[in-house]
């Protein structure tokens, strides 16, 4: 083997070392990503669900105040047009 090919396979040697450790740093940190992003999305998926359990206690208890608020409204307007009369 002439010391071209040598000095050719050395340097080949090396970058192929080179792009296989940063290929493992690379998925090594892609696996990493890939857990946060999973912990954000059951981090996102609690909130959104706490926010969903308390917009539904709230419209439990307004949409019958609400409803009794425009009954209330309707009752004084009737009364209000009685007594002018």
């Amino acid at each position: 083997m002439s010391p071209a090919a040598e000095i050719l396979v050395i340097i080949l040697s090396v970058f192929l070392a080179v792009f296989l450790l940063l290929g493992i740093i690379l998925s090594i940190y892609l696996i990493k990503l890939t857990q946060d992003i999973r912990d954000v999305t059951r981090s996102a998926g609690r909130t959104v669900g706490s926010i969903e359990a308390a917009v539904s206690s709230v419209a439990k208890v307004t949409s019958p105040l609400f409803i009794a608020e425009i009954v209330g409204r309707y009752i004084k307007k009737f009364k209000k047009g009685h007594k002018g009369e």
